[in-house]
């Protein structure tokens, strides 16, 4: 009998299902071997063949995309690869179908690719990287999207504070510290934003964090495009950017340096990294908490709802408060 999946829920993705799903598609046999990869939004496992190279089989969180969404983020990577920059695609089948179902669930099939994180005080490797973003960038520019959503503040701001406090989600006694510095960040945010709306948006990798790079034979492989959004280029860039200003403005230098190789960047952008920072922080936390209940995620995240993690990410919002009051990071 089929298992339907639940909403937002993996609990009847069990290995039998995985197997079958992937034995339901044409020429595939499993070998019986299924390794689960750390994702948590997702689901992602290597599966053995018999007799031919294991796969990277994806199983999407039921009902967070439509399957436009999704299709427009295979074809996406796809339009990348094609230009020859180093995105790992999706497989298709024998209809030239990316996405599939089985059991209730969509997934997608990969090639195993392996690799490293990048190093991210190797000024050589990140000029590497500015490069492949410069390309991607003026790849995305050229067309936009249908169906994916953009970085914006009411999303990734307020909703996700909304439900923190609506759903008394915070100990009773943080709550009313929480809710008045939200106001006051994200008061803060659209201001930036505001400040800067001529700036360009495109299509984006949207979350392209370190993980999200294989670095083999001196060249970053590019993986998992499940957020790709529409937004301003900077974001693509800005997660590279971490520690002191000093050290932040060396790495920025550097990725810009390979970025602009490929395609102009406008400096005006640099203003709205901490406005990126801080919506990416508040949003973080909320979906952690909308996750909580889950096996995976109690396992990885143990401290989740605890007095202290609540107490540490006020604190940390203070800091992102005072980092929007700073000037910008500078490129000449």
């Amino acid at each position: 009998m089929s298992q339907i999946a639940t909403k937002d829920s993996f609990e009847s993705l069990s290995p039998e299902v995985i197997l079958d799903a992937i034995e339901s598609q044409p020429g595939l046999l499993s070998d019986g071997r299924l390794l689960a990869l750390n994702s948590y939004e997702n689901r992602v496992y290597r599966v053995g063949l018999e007799d031919n190279q294991p796969l990277i089989a994806k199983f999407y969180r039921p009902e967070r995309w439509t399957e436009e969404q999704i299709n427009e983020e295979h074809s996406y990577a796809q339009e990348l690869a094609d230009k020859e920059i180093p995105v790992v695609t999706a497989i298709p089948d024998h209809t030239g179908k990316t996405l599939r179902q089985s059991n209730g669930y969509h997934f997608a099939l990969y090639p195993m690719r392996g690799g490293r994180s990048p190093e991210l005080d190797n000024p050589q490797q990140l000029e590497i990287i500015g490069r492949f973003i410069g390309r991607i960038h003026k790849v995305s520019e050229t067309k936009e999207f249908s169906h994916r959503p953009a970085i914006d503040t009411p999303t990734l701001g307020h909703v996700s504070a909304n439900y923190l406090l609506d759903n008394d989600r915070l100990p009773v006694d943080l709550a009313s510290a929480y809710e008045s510095l939200i106001i006051d960040l994200l008061d803060k945010v659209e201001d930036r934003i505001e400040d800067l709306q001529k700036t360009k948006s495109i299509r984006l990798h949207g979350d392209l964090h370190p993980g999200n790079i294989l670095w083999r034979d001196e060249t970053p492989h590019i993986v998992d495009l499940d957020d790709a959004r529409t937004g301003p280029p900077v974001q693509d860039i800005w997660l590279f950017l971490s520690g002191d200003r000093q050290y932040q403005q060396a790495r920025l230098a550097d990725i810009l340096k390979g970025y602009t190789q490929f395609r102009d960047f406008d400096p005006a952008e640099l203003g709205l990294i901490e406005a990126l920072r801080t919506l990416r922080m508040i949003h973080y936390a909320a979906w952690l908490d909308v996750r909580r209940e889950e096996p995976a995620f109690q396992q990885a995240f143990p401290w989740l709802a605890s007095p202290r993690y609540w107490d540490d990410h006020i604190l940390e919002l203070k800091e992102q408060s005072a980092a929007l009051d700073e000037p910008a990071l500078k490129w000449e």
